[in-house]
């Protein structure tokens, strides 16, 4: 997608996909995938910090919700508990181990994952069957509009559950010292408020330091995890027999529907999932697959278990499992590293939220911001400081208004589900459209994930009034504000191409009655490769005067994460003393103009860049509207709002502040 002068993205170039027919999904350019045995273990332990948070804390409230829930509460009876536990341990393996694990991490864009990294390479894998001459279903423009909404309402719910997940992680935790001491009771919100204002202000040192610094911790969690599990197991061994599915067989047909709402509690077990695709870029795919199984997943079951053990034993712990499953020597410890687990819980999904924010910027969605690279080595290693300080704010707001994470539990979960639908059905697309995989077959395998997934949302449905409601409404501004910003950037783009003069009447002029030259060089940034950028002619028009040296600068951005160096740019010469340069990136690269000009100058003999003979020229357009009353459309509204806070291109696009000239230019919506 092309950059106009403000940075705005215009629709991309279209890439083949040169899978064979029939393919199944693949290794693709994942970061992390061809390491060292060092290099390897040193991102399992990062995952392990940041990736595996989320999903490893569950046990502190899941089990507990399965059995006191508003809608569902049952008694801790054997029946019970042996069901419940088993309808977890097969929600992991069917959810995480097989769908996440196994088939939907497959879907990677260059190595780089999350339902908005899918969504762009279904794009570009329909288009290029388009290209190629599809079916008029395949080329319908509607079907491609449709992929393109489940896509942005999914990663704009992603967001709802970024605030929720750090909430109710570290409440949960912090909930312990009730247990440990009642007295405490009070100031259960006051230091949940802060450890989690403490977590974001240490997001700025980026997840690649934050992984050292947590790793380690929660390798000592899990490993809490699973003594915690083998110590309690051997209270009651028989919950062993919990991992046979005919348990959680038996729990349904006893109980019907109300044992139908149960899987809402359940679906906690698994709120993690979406964020193990969506870290992807963060550690490659590798990393996160080998900790998973040798680590993780064992040590979550082992605890589930003997937290099943533990009611099977003593029905009346029901309200706290997971502290009850432990000596009572150990819960103060355990309380502690159960809150620092919590803390580290969060990373997971605010390194995605960061993640998906920069694919969105790059991808046209949302306007440009601040991104800090956190890592030389890893790409995906990122800071969005608005986005840290907005999901600050959204969680320390929720804490204060639902005071415990019993009541939170009831806001989390439905937005999860949703997304993990909206990522199965994004990848049946994915499965048709790029490995060319048979109907039959992509809606046998998909159409298995999407029964799991609905089963899952209907459960989560009735949780709605009772807090739902509030990452479905974040989700939905969300989504307004992304569908806002692409329609537009996009009918921004029209104005401006509608208003540009033609290049080859502007060139042809130029050799005619050639203007006044003066020393130096001028880059004029425009996403219109047809057309004169408006800042040259109003340079032209009030200065009456062209530089010996002019470039006429347009980025494009491309859907895949990163774009090769030797694919970057394209320099084509107009005139004497007159280049179009036309440069490349990947949505999970951040363009830096400077940079790039030094580059070009090195591969192109004839392109001579100096930046202290530079002059950087930007359009800075004013928009007003076409509306009798001045303020047109509810969208334009916003749209305008969107574009006045946006990052200033200077900025973003690293060019040095004194050698910028901004010309302005009132454009109607």
């Amino acid at each position: 997608m092309s950059q106009d002068s403000q940075g705005r993205s215009t629709p991309p170039a279209v890439k083949k996909e040169s899978d064979p027919p029939g393919a199944a999904p693949h290794e693709e350019h994942g970061h992390g995938e061809h390491r060292s045995t060092g290099q390897l273990l040193g991102l399992c332990l990062g995952a392990l910090g940041v990736v595996y948070g989320d999903i490893g804390t569950s046990p502190l409230y899941a089990l507990r919700e399965c059995f006191g829930g508003s809608h569902h509460p049952m008694t801790a009876d054997a029946g019970n508990v042996m069901g419940i536990v088993s309808l977890i341990f097969w929600a992991l393996t069917i959810i995480v181990s097989v769908k996440y694990l196994v088939y939907i991490m497959r879907a990677d864009n260059r190595g780089e994952g999350g339902i908005l990294a899918l969504m762009a390479l279904v794009g570009t894998a329909r288009a290029a069957r388009k290209a190629e001459g599809a079916t008029p279903a395949e080329r319908s423009d509607q079907k491609q509009w449709l992929l393109v909404m489940f896509g942005l309402f999914g990663a704009a719910l992603l967001y709802g559950d970024g605030v929720i997940t750090p909430a109710i992680s570290v409440l949960s935790a912090v909930e312990g010292l009730e247990v440990a001491a009642p007295a405490l009771h009070a100031v259960v919100i006051p230091v949940t408020i802060v450890i989690l204002v403490g977590l974001f202000l240490i997001q700025r040192r980026g997840t690649a330091q934050v992984g050292r610094i947590f790793g380690p911790v929660m390798l000592a969690w899990f490993a809490t995890l699973a003594l915690v599990g083998i110590n309690a197991i051997t209270q009651a061994p028989e919950i062993l027999g919990a991992l046979s599915p005919h348990h959680a067989v038996r729990f349904f047909q006893t109980h019907g529907l109300q044992g139908y709402w149960v899987l809402g509690g359940a679906f906690l077990a698994v709120t993690g999932g979406e964020a193990l695709y969506a870290d992807m870029g963060h550690f490659g795919r590798r990393p996160i697959r080998l900790t998973w199984v040798a680590l993780a997943l064992p040590a979550i079951v082992l605890n589930y278990l003997g937290q099943g053990a533990t009611l099977l034993a003593d029905p009346s712990k029901v309200e706290s499992p997971f502290f009850r499953s432990a000596p009572e020597w150990a819960l103060l410890p355990l309380v502690a590293l159960s809150t620092a687990a919590t803390v580290i819980a969060s990373q997971a999904l605010i390194s995605a939220s960061f993640s998906l924010t920069r694919q969105a910027v790059q991808l046209g969605y949302w306007p440009r911001v601040k991104i800090t690279h956190t890592s030389s080595h890893e790409i995906g290693q990122i800071y969005v400081p608005s986005i840290n300080w907005a999901l600050m704010v959204g969680c320390v707001a929720l804490v204060l208004g639902f005071k415990n994470s019993s009541s939170l539990a009831a806001a989390y979960g439905i937005a999860v589900t949703a997304t993990m639908a909206i990522t199965t059905l994004l990848f049946f697309f994915a499965l048709r459209a790029r490995w060319h995989w048979p109907m039959w077959r992509a809606l046998l395998l998909c159409g298995l994930f999407l029964a799991v997934d609905l089963a899952f949302f209907g459960a989560n449905a009735v949780k709605v009034l009772d807090g739902g409601w509030v990452p479905l409404a974040l989700g939905a501004v969300v989504y307004l504000l992304m569908t806002t910003w692409k329609r537009g950037r996009e009918q921004l783009g029209m104005r401006l191409r509608e208003l540009a003069i033609p290049l080859d009447s502007f060139l042809e002029d130029l050799l005619r009655a050639p203007p006044v030259r003066v020393p130096g060089t001028a880059v004029f940034m425009s996403g219109n490769r047809d057309g004169v950028p408006p800042s040259l002619m109003h340079n032209l028009k009030h200065n009456k005067v062209l530089h010996d040296r002019v470039v006429l600068l347009t980025l494009t951005s491309e859907e895949i994460p990163v774009v090769a160096e030797r694919d970057r740019m394209k320099l084509e010469t107009l005139a004497p003393g007159v280049w179009r340069l036309v440069a490349s990136y990947g949505f999970m690269e951040t363009p830096h103009v400077p940079k790039l000009l030094d580059a070009a100058a090195r591969r192109f003999k004839a392109f001579d860049y100096k930046m202290m003979s530079t002059t950087f020229f930007l359009g800075r357009e004013v928009l007003v509207s076409r509306g009798q009353d001045g303020q047109g459309p509810w969208w334009t509204r916003i749209f305008r709002a969107m574009s006045v806070n946006a990052y200033s291109a200077t900025s973003f696009f690293g060019l040095p502040p004194n050698r910028v000239i901004e010309l302005g230019a009132q454009i109607e919506l």
